[in-house]
């Protein structure tokens, strides 16, 4: 697909127009200089990584992208070769379509086959893309033989090594003009014998269905077959979410099998959809599934401009946006992938690697809203991995498709004892955002334990109780700073990279009321008791910033209505962006 569409834009939700006054909770309170470390509460929504469980060595299926490069030079070999892409579909040799209103021609195959070739990855060719307009126009059958002989000579001639396929058409369930050309299926026939009559060796790729029609494939498939023109690659495209990907190549595998055709590899041309692109969260999906089901190449949509590798980039010859930092965690990976786990009813999805050494187990995975988890099991039986593990999760935060993203922030890093061969990772997360966690078998920690003054970024105002009171149940509000211990907060580590935050004029820590998950939840002081809603994840934000969020909720310390007012009340909401989500720490 080609055609220009305009992406959805998050809109900030709105804050309670007034604060939720303090419950008193019928709690029985705890002293909190007694307290023990507390794990982290077991999630409902955990993607699970099983370690010992080989599923499919490393090609990077996912990486690549429709026109992902515009010529032999942009985007440069820096920014492409670190993604170790898989395939790019890229125009006809001597191609003049003009895709998405671009003011010329680019990304011809056999201009950026070099280039492809230094990041290790194949090109194919789609040759309807000969044509400059999409919707393609029909000329005539002799105008399109030719363009395919004069296309394929080019090819041989070039000595390139690394053409993938030649993809016969583009979407002809809605692009092939039967009234002028007759049905596609005799088409396919026909381009596919001209094909091959002119000693092309190189794979067929086909028939790049918009979609995934069980009906319209059956009846290419069949005739195909009957005609001895079955594509080498089968292909078609997934462009309105990941959610059908394992039912749609299940349902090919089976008509494969009840037509006695023997296994194709499968190539899903585009995927994504437009207001995915450019955001790694929902990306980290595809990648799971498209590794999960066994797909042999899957590249990026072109929605945009050229030569943005599948809208990684900014814009052409731009600088990564934040789902670059994604597929370069996704190249990075090596040795063996495998087998993953997302829950039933939840966004959280990911794909894992173990590397040659067997020492270092990857996981990359986004999706999951709020409170969620990563368990990785088996580490039992690699013979690297002791009683205790090393963990460094980092996150690329989404910044939108066109803006450029800094690299990777770590959230913690830090040993876990490995129980029963199994460790878990929290992580408060946000849909959007993509997130990489590195198990490896040593190496250094890093901690934020320690007493500091907790400022809101937006208002410039300390954390602080309701009138510097200590009483169980003290609402938490934000106030003009004070050398008070009551404007002190102890970070006291709990484990898995969480903390619990306590007040030191108190000894209480802070929580929810009534350990709220909801939007508007407050925040107050209680007894150290062990409830949930005591646990925090600090995640880096730039610049010194934080963001706090409540592990219970995944929702993040804020302030009433944004405000800057002096005694506001602090509360929990969904990482919508406001500045208020900010803070500094500053040592006392």
């Amino acid at each position: 697909m080609q055609t220009p569409k305009t992406p959805r834009r998050r809109r900030p939700l709105p804050r309670s127009v007034a604060a939720i006054g303090t419950a008193t909770l019928a709690m029985v309170a705890g002293t909190f200089g007694g307290a023990p470390a507390q794990a982290a509460p077991t999630s409902a929504t955990t993607l699970v990584v099983s370690a010992d469980q080989a599923l499919r060595p490393v090609t990077h299926v996912a990486g690549g992208g429709l026109y992902g490069l515009a010529t032999a030079t942009n985007p440069t070999d820096s920014l492409v070769e670190p993604l170790h892409p898989n395939t790019f579909v890229q125009m006809a040799p001597g191609g003049h379509q003009l895709p998405n209103g671009e003011p010329g021609p680019a990304g011809d195959a056999l201009v950026v086959a070099p280039e492809a070739a230094r990041a290790g990855a194949k090109v194919v060719v789609r040759m309807p893309d000969w044509y400059p307009n999409f919707p393609y126009r029909w000329v005539s059958w002799s105008d399109w033989l030719s363009a395919v002989d004069t296309q394929v000579a080019s090819v041989k001639s070039s000595g390139a090594t690394n053409i993938g396929a030649y993809e016969l058409w583009n979407e002809p369930d809605w692009t092939w003009d039967t009234a002028n050309a007759g049905s596609f299926d005799s088409g396919w026939t026909r381009t596919y014998q001209e094909v091959r009559a002119r000693g092309a060796s190189t794979p067929i790729q086909g028939p790049s269905y918009s979609h995934w029609d069980n009906s319209r494939m059956s009846t290419f498939l069949a005739d195909a077959k009957a005609s001895g023109t079955v594509p080498d690659i089968v292909s078609w495209h997934e462009l309105g979410g990941s959610q059908n990907i394992a039912a749609d190549v299940a349902a090919y595998r089976s008509l494969e099998g009840s037509l006695g055709i023997s296994p194709r590899p499968i190539a899903i041309e585009e995927y994504g959809t437009t207001s995915e692109v450019g955001v790694p969260g929902p990306l980290a999906g595809y990648i799971a599934k498209f590794e999960r089901a066994g797909v042999h190449d899957a590249e990026l949509a072109f929605w945009n401009h050229y030569g943005t590798l599948g809208d990684t980039l900014a814009d052409t010859g731009g600088s990564p946006n934040s789902a670059y930092w994604l597929y370069k965690w996704y190249g990075d990976m090596s040795g063996t992938m495998l087998t993953t786990t997302p829950p039933a009813q939840t966004g959280i999805d990911g794909a894992a690697s173990l590397n040659g050494a067997g020492d270092q187990v990857s996981v990359i995975f986004g999706g999951g809203s709020g409170s969620s988890a990563v368990t990785v099991d088996g580490l039992g039986s690699l013979a690297a991995f002791g009683s205790t593990v090393h963990v460094k999760l980092e996150y690329t935060p989404s910044l939108g498709r066109t803006v450029a993203a800094p690299p990777p922030l770590t959230i913690s890093e830090s040993d876990y004892p490995v129980r029963n061969g199994s460790i878990t990772v929290p992580v408060a997360g946000n849909a959007a955002y993509g997130y990489h966690l590195v198990v490896t078998p040593s190496g250094s920690s890093t901690s934020l334990a320690g007493r500091y003054q907790i400022t809101n970024v937006n208002s410039g105002l300390a954390l602080d109780t309701q009138n510097a009171g200590t009483a169980q149940g003290a609402a938490v509000v934000q106030a003009t700073s004070t050398t008070g211990t009551d404007q002190n907060w102890t970070l006291v580590s709990s484990g898995s990279g969480l903390y619990k935050i306590a007040n030191q004029k108190s000894g209480q820590v802070l929580g929810i009321t009534q350990e709220s998950t909801s939007d508007g939840g407050t925040a107050l002081i209680w007894g150290d008791n062990g409830t949930p809603d005591h646990l925090w994840q600090l995640i880096p934000a730039g610049g010194g910033r934080y963001k706090i969020a409540n592990y219970n909720s995944g929702l993040l310390l804020g302030i009433t209505n944004a405000t800057t007012a002096s005694g506001a009340q602090v509360l929990q909401w969904d990482d919508n962006g406001t500045a208020d989500h900010l803070w500094t720490l500053t040592a006392r």
